[in-house]
């Protein structure tokens, strides 16, 4: 391999690059969009529940159970009916998606140390959000529960008694359980790896279709000097987009980058090679831009996004979808990234993810120099 061919090899996709403004202007674009609209837009955050209230007691005692779910930032009392049916409706518009219940007898039973029953009405159109509603709803109400019992019990024996065991929690890495902290960081891998496998998918197929190729194969370049050159050209203005998704995610959404910032810029340069060199491979399969295009984004959109964890937790996957996630890149890439910036580990912990992407971006190099020397036989 020469490095003088590979360079002028560069300097051609360079010069490509640089007589597009438009293709290059898009880009840099879609990352900066990508990330701003996924970051504001995307969410798991479940709180303010829109809540509707049915007191039939309206006592002091319903009022005070009341008042902890109007206390809670998790749930938006947004006012109280008069009846089941107006709850009901209100769920089916909609407009609410929580209902409290109270049945009239709350304080009767309460002051007489009877089990009472208070329904909830929670609508399940929404599964995952339900499920989170009702969690904090059981928390709620447990931690009533208990206080109602301690309460009891100090009025029955005349002093005041503690709970025999009290949970202190420490959320470690995301103490604040900010749901951007989590996702920007694997929404930068999402990105980097849709925008490199889509920048080098088109160029051999590009070449091909212009009729450029076969004044490229007639020149001394091997295979491996032109995917080498072509990924180096590119490689630049991935370099780009990694650096303004960094800065957007710290600057912008105060995303906390607590690990080292070279291991993170080595590690995005890693991932980066692979990604391109995955485009070509792509580009060098195909002759067509348009299925160079399709094959690119299918291969590369769908598994960063759905099966690399950053939406969807691999364990609940059924078994063949999570062995088929170990050849998933961003999920590694995922691991790293989420490592530094969050936990602020180092290559001692993240050395298998690291070998992992070194090894997927020499594979896919060798398959990508391979499909060259086919084509040029």
């Amino acid at each position: 391999m020469s490095a003088r061919r590979t360079l002028a090899m560069t300097r051609k996709e360079v010069l490509h690059i640089v007589r597009d403004p438009r293709s290059l202007a898009i880009a840099l674009a879609v990352p900066l969009v990508m990330l701003l609209l996924f970051g504001y837009a995307l969410t798991l955050d479940v709180d303010r529940v829109p809540t509707l209230i049915y007191d039939s007691d309206n006592s002091p005692q319903s009022r005070a159970l009341i008042e902890r779910f109007s206390a809670s930032r998790y749930f938006d009392v947004q006012g109280h009916v008069g009846n089941y049916a107006a709850i009901e409706r209100e769920v089916d518009f909609g407009n609410v998606m929580l209902g409290l219940v109270i049945p009239s007898d709350y304080s009767r039973k309460l002051g007489a140390g009877q089990r009472v029953d208070v329904q909830v009405l929670v609508d399940g159109s929404d599964s995952n959000t339900a499920g989170i509603a009702l969690g904090y709803i059981t928390g709620l109400m447990a931690t009533y529960n208990l206080e109602l019992r301690l309460a009891e019990q100090e009025r029955l024996t005349g002093r005041r008694l503690k709970p025999p065991a009290e949970a202190r929690l420490r959320v470690l890495y995301n103490s604040q359980l900010e749901s951007k902290n989590y996702i920007v960081p694997g929404l930068i891998a999402v990105i980097l790896m849709i925008i490199a496998s889509l920048l080098t998918s088109l160029t051999i197929a590009r070449e091909w279709e212009m009729g450029t190729m076969e004044q490229v194969l007639s020149t001394p370049l091997r295979p491996s000097e032109i995917a080498l050159g072509k990924m180096l050209a590119y490689f630049a203005v991935g370099v780009i987009d990694t650096a303004m998704s960094i800065a957007i995610g710290v600057w912008l959404f105060h995303v906390p980058l607590r690990g080292n910032v070279v291991l993170l810029g080595i590690s995005c340069g890693v991932f980066l090679v692979g990604a391109l060199f995955w485009g070509i491979l792509i580009s060098a399969t195909t002759r067509s831009q348009l299925f160079a295009y399709q094959a690119g984004m299918i291969s590369s959109f769908l598994p960063a996004f759905l099966l690399s964890g950053f939406i969807y937790a691999i364990e609940n996957m059924p078994i063949p979808i999570q062995i088929f996630t170990y050849i998933v890149p961003a999920r590694y890439f995922i691991v790293i990234l989420k490592g530094i910036f969050l936990k602020g580990v180092g290559i001692e912990v993240l050395w298998v993810e690291f070998v992992f992407l070194l090894a997927f971006g020499a594979i896919v190099f060798l398959a990508a120099t391979k499909k060259l020397r086919q084509k040029v036989a």
